[in-house]
């Protein structure tokens, strides 16, 4: 528990508050490791209870943040998943991941392995802003192009688009423009959603740096944790429209990407009327 990214939107911030510590700079400082985690793991496979499930790695905080680094749990892990042929998939914003590329590759022989980078903005000024902790973006990206070019196809989970900060159709354009580039599989865009402590957090933050917006949000966000479902559909339907446009679909991986000069003109982009396109996802 806790994450070095310091993301000041991290819906994993109430997970902080089990263990009574503060969801705040706490998430962000008090990282909490559990170092016997690979040997668990392989016991728990090779129990004859297990069936075998999916299982996905960093849907709550990132399993390649700094503390990864230093404690080096993910080659154990990755090992024991490999050795039982058990499906998984990982969610990072991390290029720490690149360490661990041999045993992907082996686990990729012998079970489904599915590998996917959150990007969701290229603008570097709300990176610098909400984002600190991270890479920046097109250094995720390497990680794409990396992964590709191992034959490990790679997704990007375009994650989250920020209302008023990182949605407007130039911001979006680029991102999946840049995503395209770097050959990713498939682009899923998700928008911000402010679960109880990732909410204080984050609109503590807006009043400091962006004051204007936050009756906005108050409005955005007055019936709960996500915006509502036409926005969701606006940025679903632009999302998937512009990655029509620069070829992201299913794939081989490390296949090229031929990409449109960026300075084509964007167009006016949909009304934001509700429809039948897909909604949000949610990671937990």
């Amino acid at each position: 528990m806790g994450c070095s990214r310091t993301c000041v939107y991290c819906f994993a911030r109430r997970t902080h508050s089990c263990l009574d510590l503060d969801t705040g700079l706490g998430f962000d400082s008090q990282i909490v490791v559990k170092v016997n985690a690979p040997e668990l793991l392989r016991r728990r496979l090779s129990s004859r209870s297990w069936q075998g499930e999916h299982i996905a790695m960093g849907t709550n905080v990132d399993c390649y943040q700094r503390a990864e680094g230093r404690y080096r749990l993910m080659p154990g892990i990755l090992a024991a998943l490999r050795d039982h042929a058990n499906p998984f998939s990982i969610l990072t914003k991390g290029t720490l991941i690149l360490r661990d590329l041999p045993l992907l590759r082996q686990a990729a022989e012998v079970t489904d392995v599915g590998v996917s980078v959150s990007v969701g903005f290229t603008d570097e000024t709300p990176w610098h802003a909400v984002e600190p902790g991270t890479p920046a973006p097109e250094r995720r990206l390497d990680v794409v192009r990396a992964l590709a070019g191992q034959g490990i196809g790679c997704g990007v989970l375009m994650a989250p688009v920020i209302p008023f900060l990182s949605d407007r159709p130039d911001q979006l354009r680029a991102t999946v423009r840049a995503v395209a580039g770097a050959g990713a599989t498939s682009v899923t865009p998700l928008v911000l959603h402010l679960r109880p402590g990732a909410r204080e957090w984050f609109m503590s933050w807006l009043e400091r740096h962006h004051p204007h917006l936050v009756a906005r949000y108050a409005r955005l966000y007055a019936e709960g944790a996500y915006a509502p479902k036409w926005y969701q559909r606006r940025i679903t339907r632009q999302v998937h429209e512009l990655a029509g446009e620069y070829g992201i679909g299913p794939a081989r991986a490390g296949m090229p990407r031929r990409v449109r000069p960026a300075e084509v003109t964007d167009p006016a982009g949909p009304t934001g009327q509700p429809g039948a396109e897909p909604t949000q996802l949610t990671l937990l």
